[in-house]
């Protein structure tokens, strides 16, 4: 370890570097896999997360009816609450998102038939 000090807009800073000469670094631990995402059914309108968020609230249930432009969940994001809207007219096939769920961007939320 050597010591140093550093001074940053007139404040010193005491500071210890490790040298690493010669070693390769500890390799960072590989990030888990995300599980499998379940299989929409086919032939459906997709809905995907514009965002990363959480998604906090459900308002449809599987083999509801819904039309164009009706609320499918809120999402938050950014301590914001998006309304995710249906796209067509349809029934909803399956609801893959559940209360409380973080999403990232593209996330499958529910599938409309």
């Amino acid at each position: 370890m050597k010591k140093y000090r550093v001074t940053v807009n007139g404040t010193a800073y005491e500071i210890e570097l490790e040298e690493l000469t010669g070693a390769a670094p500890a390799p960072a631990a590989a990030a888990p896999a995300p599980a499998p995402a379940a299989a929409a059914p086919a032939g459906g309108e997709q809905v995907t997360s514009p965002m990363p968020g959480t998604i906090l609230d459900v308002k449809v249930s599987q083999g509801a009816s819904v039309k164009k432009g009706d609320v499918l969940m809120i999402l938050e994001a950014m301590k914001m609450e998006n309304e995710i809207m249906c796209p067509c007219d349809g029934k909803v096939a399956s609801i893959l998102a559940s209360k409380g769920m973080a999403v990232e961007s593209g996330t499958l939320l529910c599938v409309i038939q």
